[in-house]
């Protein structure tokens, strides 16, 4: 995910949690391409830079908040723009789609075309079609059916507690936070888990161009009514954030429908260490058929074949359950 970059106008921001400083703002990008000339002369090149420069005079007295390249070839140059708030989009687009640039040194014109950015969001005709078609789930069971989202990208310190002296997110603010679509039946943050990347080889959390933590979590509704409501929320916004001393800063986030994850059923038995903490079950669902079992004292995985796709372990437990896997 891309660094957080600071906002200005913070006009087009709704409310997310505002006791955590938490707002969601509309993304406004724009895709512009800049179709290049045939070189004709040996060691002659077009610079990037300079075609960046003709780009961002061409908007005027406006300014983009980020311009940058997303793809160059030798037929054309690909920009990502962004701007302050929704309402200037119409306006750089018709500043530079259909226009031209003349560049120093050379006899050609380079056609500009920009188009609105289509952002990469699920809909609900994929969510609805993948849990219907799905053969081995029940839509009447949690986790088998579209009640869950899947976050990725999101700022450590934006979901710690506060006064609490660490940037770790917190389960508890990721409740209050994402509460406000309808009541949560189970919350999971993967990187707080120190077994979770020895099991599955993942790397839960990452580290944005700012050097700052994100972290990916799933967050699941009791009903499917408070799922809709935070995916039609979601599409096309950034997550925003407001200090205390009116600054504001945005990110980019990931929303996917969380389709690979539920509770682990009980009970559990086989406990290793007696008289050990209590019990911390921590609930993940893979995409392939096999159930691994991992002991604390060894951290070796176990495979066992299993009809259903799911991975439940504890962090002191040999996970069982009702239904008996059967080693290969």
């Amino acid at each position: 995910m891309a660094a957080a970059t600071i906002v200005h106008d913070t006009s087009e921001a709704v409310e997310l949690c505002p006791a955590y400083g938490l707002y969601l703002k509309p993304i406004t990008k724009m895709t512009i391409s800049v179709a290049l000339p045939q070189l004709k002369q040996p060691g002659k090149s077009i610079s990037n830079w300079e075609v960046m420069e003709r780009l961002k005079a061409m908007v005027h007295n406006h300014q983009f908040s980020t311009l940058r390249i997303s793809k160059s070839t030798m037929d054309f140059i690909r920009f990502e723009g962004e701007v302050e708030n929704k309402s200037l989009v119409k306006s750089f687009l018709a500043c530079l789609d259909g226009k031209t640039i003349k560049l120093s040194g050379f006899s050609d014109i380079l056609k500009v075309r920009a188009a609105e950015f289509k952002i990469d969001f699920p809909t609900r005709h994929d969510w609805d079609s993948f849990f219907r078609d799905a053969k081995d789930m029940n839509e009447t069971l949690p986790g088998e059916r579209p009640d869950t989202i899947h976050l990725e990208g999101l700022p450590c310190k934006w979901f710690a507690l506060k006064e609490s002296g660490s940037e770790k997110p917190s389960e508890e603010v990721l409740v209050k936070v994402f509460a406000k679509f309808g009541e949560i039946r189970n919350v999971d943050i993967p990187m707080l888990d120190p077994y979770r990347e020895e099991m599955t080889g993942r790397n839960f959390h990452t580290f944005s161009f700012g050097g700052h933590l994100n972290f990916e979590a799933y967050v699941q509704y009791c009903e499917y009514a408070g799922f809709i409501q935070a995916m039609s929320a979601l599409r096309g916004m950034k997550l925003m954030y407001k200090g205390e001393d009116g600054k504001a800063v945005a990110c980019n986030i990931k929303v996917s429908p969380g389709a690979c994850w539920q509770p682990a059923p009980l009970p559990f038995r086989g406990c290793l260490q007696q008289g050990g903490p209590e019990l911390s079950v921590t609930p993940l669902r893979l995409q392939r058929p096999l159930l691994r079992r991992m002991t604390a004292a060894t951290l070796d995985p176990v495979e066992f074949q299993r009809p259903r796709r799911e991975l439940w372990f504890c962090k002191f437990c040999i996970v069982k359950d009702e239904e008996q896997p059967h080693s290969t």
